[in-house]
C-alpha cells in the first residue's frame, strides 16, 4: 500500500492520491481538486507507491485512473510549486522522463508494467495529466473533455512522454499540429481520430468505465497481459522481428491453467473461472 509517512505527504495533509481497490480493480484518484488535480512532488511520490502496489498484488488485475471532481483528470505539473522552485534555486533544468526526480519511474516511464490501465476523463487533462492518460492502454471520456499539450506555450517540452506518444497515438500531421501550437483536442475529436475509445454524457461516464473493466475482466489476466506486451513491444518492429521474439507473458499464459480453463469453459458451455496462473 502507499506511504502513509511523511516522505509521502506532509503530517496532516490529506494524501494526495486516493487509492481503493474492489474486487479485481484498483482505484486510483489524482486528488487535489482545487487546483484542477495539478501534479506535485508529493503527488508523484504517492503515485510511486500505488503502481508499485498495483503491480505486485495479484488479486488485482486491472486499474482505473481518474481525477477528484468534475473539472479536470488533471491539468498536469503545478506550475506554481515549480516557480516557487525556480526562485529558490531548486528547479534545475529538466529535459524527457524523470530519473532522479520523486515518483520515478512514474506511469509514463513504467514500460513493463503489465496489468491494464483505463483512464478515466473528464473536463481538462493538460500537459502531464493529457501524458499520463497518453500513458494509459485505454481513455474513456465525457463530451466536456479536453486534452492539451500546450508546453510550447510555456518554454517546456511535453517530456513526460507527450511528444513521443502522440505521434504514435495520432496521425502524424495531426500529433504536430496539436504539439507545436499548444491547440486543445476535444473528446469528440480526439475518439474520430482513434485516441479515445469511447466518449459519453459526463453523467454516463463511470458506468461506461465499469462497462470496460467488466468486459476485460471478463477475459483472462495472463492473455490480456501477453496481448498488452506484444502488442506494445512490437509497434516499432518488422513483422519477422514480431514473430520471432519471446515476450514474458506470452510464455506465462502458453503453460498457464487458464490456457486450459478457457477452452474447457467454452466446451462445457460455462463461465471461464479465471486463476491468473
Amino acid at each position: 500500500m502507499p506511504r502513509t509517512d511523511e516522505n509521502a505527504r506532509g503530517v496532516g495533509e490529506a494524501p494526495r492520491v486516493e487509492y481503493s481497490k474492489a474486487g479485481r480493480v484498483a482505484h486510483v484518484t489524482l486528488n487535489r481538486p482545487e487546483v484542477l488535480n495539478a501534479m506535485d512532488l508529493r503527488m508523484h511520490a504517492e503515485l510511486m507507491d500505488v503502481w508499485d502496489d498495483f503491480e505486485h498484488d495479484d488479486d488485482v488485475w486491472i486499474a482505473v485512473l481518474s481525477g477528484a471532481g468534475t473539472r479536470a483528470f488533471s491539468v498536469g505539473q503545478d506550475l506554481k510549486e515549480l516557480a516557487r522552485r525556480v526562485r529558490g534555486g531548486t528547479a534545475g533544468t529538466a529535459t524527457f522522463g524523470s530519473r532522479g526526480k520523486p515518483g520515478w519511474p512514474r506511469l509514463t516511464e513504467r514500460f513493463d508494467l503489465s496489468k491494464p490501465v483505463i483512464a478515466k476523463v473528464r473536463g481538462y487533462a493538460m500537459g502531464g495529466g493529457f501524458e499520463l492518460a497518453l500513458a494509459c492502454d485505454m481513455i474513456v471520456a465525457s463530451e466536456d473533455a479536453t486534452f492539451a499539450l500546450p508546453e510550447a506555450k510555456l518554454g517546456l517540452m511535453a517530456g513526460a512522454g507527450g511528444v513521443f506518444r502522440l505521434a504514435r497515438q495520432l496521425p502524424f500531421k495531426s500529433a504536430l499540429g496539436h504539439l507545436m501550437t499548444g491547440r486543445p483536442l476535444s473528446a469528440r475529436r480526439a475518439f474520430d481520430l482513434g485516441l479515445v475509445n469511447e466518449v459519453v454524457p459526463a453523467d454516463d461516464l463511470d458506468d461506461c468505465v465499469e462497462g470496460w473493466v467488466a468486459d476485460v475482466l471478463r477475459c483472462a489476466p495472463l492473455s490480456v497481459r501477453a496481448i498488452k506486451e506484444a502488442a506494445t513491444k512490437s509497434l516499432t518492429m518488422s513483422l519477422p522481428e514480431a514473430f520471432a521474439t519471446r515476450y514474458r507473458w506470452e510464455e506465462e499464459r502458453m503453460h498457464s491453467k487458464d490456457a486450459i480453463e478457457g477452452p474447457l469453459a467454452f466446451v462445457e458451455k460455462r463461465e471461464p473461472r479465471w486463476q491468473g496462473d
